[in-house]
């Protein structure tokens, strides 16, 4: 049986200050909107974190346009700067992930809707980008992306068919290496976290089903174990985003559904938190900055959105 936990505590008759209040909760997050996305409004971007500040770019705009613009956005100042446009095609469902403060960004589909394999990096000390050797598995699109240990991986998808085969990025020597399938079924738009340098993938669909197992991966053993799946939850979702505040993770956003998971490795549970508070999307960017979680851009019908949203766990409220 799955441990569902709800922190809502209800504590009374408490003073603070000169001020009395008969009801204090604390909750499980606090959503606050942040300063929107200097560029246009975009769904199926791709975003990474590098030096805690959040990158997104590409996507494509409300007239379905895609996009080769890039953006920094630094969460102290709540603000947003252009870097150098990504000299590559641009692109939607795409993947972003950072390796040892460089960005990378490949696989999608480009104007013409054909699948890509082109792997990019990003110097942001230079603010330039270089053309790395391409991805190793099959042009596709809707992968998941996460790095571990100087390493980054790309996996799962669809080229035509669904994918659930994994490859290694090593930055040092510019090449690939295929490690280890992730158990299960095979998806597309699944998302993903890192946490104590193991990965942790779940959600997406295959044939039109969202799934509802969860997959472990320890790249020191090449191993994928199945970790507590999402049964008696709404965790089960397609294109949404996951993110990693605090050694926990989190999945939100997604099949225009609002509710949002943490995932703690510690003991292998699922907590529903505070619902998201902009509104129901898929494809948007999530990110882990610091001791917040974050949500940019993303699409529900034809509407597309320039909006960020910042997650802060588990606040007093009033």
């Amino acid at each position: 049986m799955m441990k569902k936990k709800f922190l809502l505590i209800a504590l009374s008759s408490l003073t603070f200050g000169a001020c009395t209040t008969d009801d204090v909760e604390v909750a499980s997050g606090d959503w606050i909107k942040k300063s929107a996305l200097d560029g246009v409004a975009r769904h199926a971007a791709v975003g990474f974190v590098i030096d805690n500040m959040g990158y997104l770019g590409l996507g494509a705009d409300e007239d379905n346009k895609k996009q080769s613009d890039f953006w920094k956005f630094d969460p102290v100042k709540n603000s947003w700067s252009q870097v150098a446009n990504f000299p590559g095609a641009a692109r939607t469902a795409g993947v972003g992930l950072s390796i040892a403060g460089k960005g990378y960004v490949g696989t999608g589909l480009d104007s013409e809707e054909v699948r890509l394999n082109d792997f990019w990096e990003y110097n942001p000390a230079t603010n330039k980008w270089t053309k790395k050797k391409d991805f190793e598995g099959t042009a596709r699109r809707n992968a998941t992306a996460f790095s571990i240990n100087n390493l980054g991986y790309i996996g799962t998808g669809f080229d035509g068919s669904y994918l659930k085969d994994f490859f290694a990025y090593n930055p040092s020597t510019d090449t690939w290496s295929k490690v280890s399938s992730i158990g299960g079924e095979k998806r597309l738009g699944a998302a993903s976290f890192v946490i104590n340098g193991k990965a942790y993938v779940g959600t997406g669909n295959n044939n039109g089903i969202d799934q509802i197992d969860f997959w472990e991966y320890d790249p020191a053993t090449d191993i994928w174990t199945e970790k507590l799946n999402f049964e008696e939850t709404t965790v089960s979702r397609s294109y949404g985003v996951g993110f990693t505040i605090n050694g926990k993770g989190y999945f939100a956003t997604g099949s225009n559904n609002s509710t949002v998971w943490r995932y703690n490795p510690a003991d292998n549970t699922w907590e529903e938190v505070t619902a998201f508070e902009g509104i129901t999307r898929n494809y948007a960017v999530g990110w882990g900055i610091g001791n917040y979680g974050y949500v940019a851009t993303g699409s529900n019908g034809l509407s597309k959105f320039d909006d960020i949203w910042s997650l802060t766990p588990d606040v007093v409220q009033e």
